[in-house]
């Protein structure tokens, strides 16, 4: 059950994030719950290194969505520069 949430949460995460960040971004179910996921993920860790969170300590529902907007920003400035030419 815990995988369930884990999904559910991380797709609401991801929403919100592609929902703030302006412009398009092409994704589906799955990858915007791996976003999400990701992105909690990427605010646990950084978190835990500046000392907000505790080691394995979830990371709060707007660090994770500052954590999938970075990810969303960093992929979508990857795809742009890499197609340019």
């Amino acid at each position: 059950m815990h995988y369930v949430w884990m999904v559910i949460v991380g797709f609401v995460v991801g929403l919100v994030a592609r929902a703030i960040l302006p412009g398009t971004q092409a994704l589906g179910f799955i990858l915007t719950a791996a976003l999400g996921i990701a992105g909690s993920f990427l605010a646990g860790l950084v978190g835990a290194q500046l000392g907000w969170y505790t080691p394995g300590a979830p990371a709060g529902f707007v660090a994770s969505v500052v954590g999938a907007i970075v990810l969303l920003f960093v992929v979508g400035k990857l795809k742009g520069g890499s197609s340019g030419g």
